[in-house]
């Protein structure tokens, strides 16, 4: 018989665009999420994990460096920006004897930097504007479905890349992405070397636009009850938004944005469709593993880059700090034996995105590197407040959350909100505007000054906050349809 690892596997199962909220083990009443569901009550479901840089390019450096935006030197979604030269989640595995094998979105540069992995199958999800594969612009996840005889057709059905427009996907169950990913993953486990333990990266692109769910899904949601998207008095007057909220849900780009009540709604059908999809597939890779004796040995995270507004304050966007955009799903599920993570506990500590490389390397036994200035969940040291900061200048948000309360900062304007999120977990009433809880602002606004640094200083006089000045609001209509993807020709 082959010789078993003595360290365990390891699966990471990141998302794209998929809120923390939005986790039926997490209480939210309509979306169904069985898989994860089961898996919180065999692992520890940590219930204020943050993306505390919350869009993909920024998030999934930290994931794979452990380094917060300080000190990798990226807090903005910016693509064509080489990755840090520094050991990653997979290099550091893959050192201490781990196969390393991803499969689906990475979104680094170049696309084909393996940051660590010993091979990566990638689903970028159509970015052919980056032009760095020598030989074509499709990714694997294209070139299968030439090889099904659709080529170019990933993008076939219309539907956009940034906004919520949906229909039902237009080609073959098997060919989905979501299917693809899980698929290939276990191909990847189906391949290993028996000798070696694995750290497995299934990285769903979905529930990222486009919103394409396969038909059996959406009837799941046809006739299914939905929740109000949240509102409050701060959101209820566009012109009152803060200025960089205006252009990130700008009604001149969005469709969403000026979307009835009905189309709302199938939006949100739809969104909750891919999750259910996702969720199903997992359940795949899990079965896999148990059918081959190597599911009890196995480490396992759910988890996604960041959320996304989704219709929340009337809100189409991912980045701000709102929870239903920057608050993730963490799921960790520890091998058998394990003592050190408790089957079936909700922890409640602050969490962030980059605090997965020390927790994995650490419940792998494996040094974490120098550069790693993340948290390990598995010790006893907790926060006592998380930093989220995105965007510079004028487009620039950040954000203090202590255990009760969240402070949001917009630098233009100097516009601040306070939410408790204890008392108010849908941020409906900011507590600025209503002038109380003067003592908690100034305490979480000291905190924000001493975390910033660089061109944000400019925000500071006299020890006080002054940020910038408010430009007026320019209405800009988008004739590229938010990024567009068309047909192919392979």
């Amino acid at each position: 018989m082959p010789q078993t690892p003595s360290r365990p596997h390891i699966l990471l199962i990141c998302t794209d665009h998929w809120g923390g909220p939005l986790l039926g083990a997490a209480g939210h009443p309509v979306v169904m999420t069985p898989t994860l569901d089961q898996l919180a009550r065999c692992g520890v479901l940590y219930t204020q994990a943050y993306s505390s840089c919350p869009s993909c390019i920024p998030a999934r450096r930290q994931l794979m460096t452990g380094m917060s935006p300080r000190v990798n030197g990226l807090r903005t979604y910016q693509e064509g920006v080489s990755f840090p030269e520094v050991p990653t989640l997979a290099q550091c595995c893959r050192d201490a004897g781990y196969q390393a094998y991803g499969v689906g979105k990475l979104h680094v540069y170049p696309q084909r930097n393996r940051i660590g992995f010993d091979d990566v199958l990638v689903e970028d999800q159509g970015r052919h504007q980056l032009r760095d594969v020598p030989d074509g612009d499709g990714d694997d996840y294209e070139l299968f479905l030439a090889d099904q005889g659709y080529g170019g057709q990933e993008y076939a059905s219309g539907m956009p890349h940034n906004d919520f427009l949906t229909r039902t996907w237009h080609l073959p169950e098997h060919c989905h992405p979501v299917n693809w990913a899980a698929r290939e993953l276990t191909r990847f486990i189906r391949r290993r070397d028996p000798r070696r333990p694995g750290f497995w990266y299934l990285s769903f692109s979905a529930p990222h636009p486009p919103l394409t769910p396969l038909p059996a899904y959406m009837d799941l949601y046809r006739d299914v009850p939905l929740i109000e998207p949240a509102h409050g008095a701060w959101s209820d007057d566009f012109g009152a938004w803060p200025h960089h909220l205006k252009r990130l849900s700008n009604p001149d780009s969005l469709a969403m944005a000026r979307a009835r009540p009905p189309a709302v709604e199938l939006a949100r059908r739809a969104y909750y469709a891919i999750m259910t999809h996702i969720d199903h597939q997992i359940r795949l890779v899990l079965g896999y593993l148990r059918e081959n004796g190597l599911l009890d040995n196995t480490a396992v995270v759910f988890t996604a880059d960041h959320g996304h507004m989704a219709g929340e304050h009337g809100l189409w966007c991912m980045t701000p700090f709102y929870d239903m955009s920057a608050r993730i799903p963490l799921i960790v599920v520890p091998p058998t034996g394990e003592e050190r993570l408790v089957p079936g506990t909700r922890d409640d500590r602050l969490a962030e995105f980059g605090d997965l490389m020390p927790t994995l390397l650490e419940l792998a036994g494996i040094p974490v590197p120098d550069q790693v200035d993340r948290l390990s969940l598995l010790g006893a040291e907790r926060r006592a407040h998380l930093y989220g900061e995105h965007g510079e200048r004028t487009a620039a948000m950040r954000m203090i959350r202590d255990p009760r309360y969240k402070l949001i900062y917009y630098p233009v304007g100097n516009r601040l909100q306070l939410f408790d999120m204890q008392a108010d977990p849908r941020e409906t009433r900011d507590l600025v505007l209503e002038g109380t809880h003067q003592d908690t602002v100034e305490r979480l606004k000291r905190l924000l000054i001493e975390e910033l640094y660089g061109d944000d200083l400019e925000w500071v006089e006299d020890d006080r906050l002054v940020g910038l000045p408010e430009p007026p609001y320019l209405p800009a209509p988008d004739r590229n349809l938010r990024g567009q993807r068309g047909l192919r020709f392979m």
